[in-house]
């Protein structure tokens, strides 16, 4: 067998954001905490909506589903990243590598999803409020949602498998803190272009065809808000779709800093921004939906404190 072949890698290099001693053990404590706060956040937002009757509603359901896909997405990322902080051995096996990097793929594109299915929930309510317990229905709700795991877990499987035809010779040594698409194609000597091609072109259905359609959402909603009359109804109904459009904000934006470049220059300055989509977004997004929310605060009172709580 050609020794050039990629049947013949057994492993990569993961070093991570730094090399220097120091600077690891600052990054264990930091990604550790970070983990941790995004861990019992996403929890917590289950728990709570999961033993609240009352938020058994199609926002809160497609919400506890988006804390779900952020509670997976660290633990497919974080806790290898924590274990090579602390150890001299930082490799990460062929078949690992692959792994984590179908689920990186996946739970993105299941992210993006479920955020436009969300975005339209918060129109329906919105803009036709009269039809929204049957436009909205259970059924409905599960189709959608079995809609988005399809497409994502598909996604991932075309990255994934035509990962697998790429040839990686040389350096075996990846800057970064877990196998990343674009760093692994910047290892291999074979040609990549069907990659691209395909990256582009799936790419472009999974997360532009949903942003255009959260724009267009988003663009009814605010002529459905401006047309009433009452202020104080017109920030009640913005109130309901402001967490959503911060989380959107910050998925975009974050994802924007790291992909909307051209491969050859995809450097360690993109580390920041990678640490901000991977990390820094899932743990903020219960922090976003349940800071002015009423009802999650109740709900987790009484899910601590018992029925008596009043939140």
């Amino acid at each position: 067998m050609d020794g050039s072949n990629h049947s013949t890698v057994s492993e990569f290099l993961l070093l991570g954001l730094s090399e220097s001693p120091e600077h690891q053990r600052v990054l264990f404590w930091m990604f550790l905490s970070m983990y941790l706060v995004t861990v019992v956040g996403n929890v917590l937002i289950i728990l709570a909506i999961g033993s609240d009757s009352r938020l058994h509603t199609p926002m809160y359901f497609f919400l506890a589903n988006l804390s779900f896909t952020d509670l997976f997405f660290v633990t497919n990322t974080i806790p290898k990243m924590l274990v090579n902080l602390q150890s001299q051995n930082k490799a990460i096996s062929y078949a690992g590598c692959l792994t984590q990097l179908y689920f990186l793929v996946s739970l993105v594109a299941l992210d993006n999803l479920i955020l436009a299915t969300m975005a339209y929930d918060r129109y329906v309510a919105i803009c036709r409020p009269l039809h929204y317990t049957t436009a909205m229905s259970p059924r409905l709700c599960i189709s959608l949602l079995a809609l988005c795991w399809a497409l994502s877990v598909l996604y991932g499987l075309i990255h994934t498998l035509l990962m697998t035809n790429v040839t990686f010779c040389g350096s075996r040594k990846i800057h970064y803190i877990f196998c990343e698409m674009y760093v692994l194609l910047r290892l291999a000597c074979s040609n990549t272009q069907i990659n691209h091609t395909v990256l582009i072109a799936t790419g472009s259905f999974i997360f532009l065809t949903p942003f255009g359609f959260m724009v267009m959402s988003y663009v009814w909603i605010v002529r459905a808000i401006l047309q009433i009359p009452s202020a104080s109804s017109k920030y009640k109904a913005f109130s309901t779709c402001a967490s959503h459009l911060a989380v959107v904000s910050l998925f975009y934006g974050t994802l924007c800093m790291v992909y909307l470049k051209p491969l050859d220059t995809y450097s360690m300055k993109d580390s920041v921004a990678t640490v901000m989509y991977a990390v820094v977004t899932p743990m903020m997004n219960p922090f976003i939906y349940s800071l002015r929310n009423k009802d999650i605060h109740g709900a987790l009172g009484r899910f601590f404190l018992g029925k008596s709580f009043r939140g």
